[in-house]
C-alpha cells in the first residue's frame, strides 16, 4: 500500500479510472456484437440500424482514449464492409 498521501489518491484515482474504462470497453464490445448478431441473422434492416447507433460509440472511445484511431477505423471498415456483402448477397 502507499506510504505517501499523494501515492494514495493516486491509487484510488486509478480505480475509479480503471472501472470507468472498463464500463467504456464493455459498451463498445456490445455494441459491435450487436451489429454482428444482426449479420449472422441475415437481416440487413436491423444491421444497418445497429451499424448506426455503434458508429458514435466507436468514435467516442476514439475520444476518451479507450482505444485507437485505427482501431476504430478498422472496425467501422470490416462492419460495414459485412453489411454490403450481407445486401449483395440478398440480391
Amino acid at each position: 500500500m502507499a506510504n505517501i498521501k499523494s501515492a494514495e489518491k493516486r491509487a484510488k484515482q486509478a480505480v475509479k479510472r480503471r472501472e470507468h474504462n472498463v464500463a467504456a470497453r464493455s459498451r463498445l464490445r456490445t455494441s459491435i456484437k450487436k451489429v454482428l448478431a444482426a449479420i449472422t441473422a441475415g437481416n440487413k434492416d436491423d444491421a444497418t440500424a445497429a451499424f448506426k447507433a455503434a458508429q458514435p460509440v466507436i468514435d467516442t472511445m476514439v475520444t476518451k482514449g479507450i482505444i485507437h484511431s485505427n482501431k476504430a477505423a478498422r472496425h467501422k471498415r470490416e462492419l460495414n464492409a459485412r453489411i454490403k456483402a450481407l445486401a449483395a448477397a440478398a440480391e
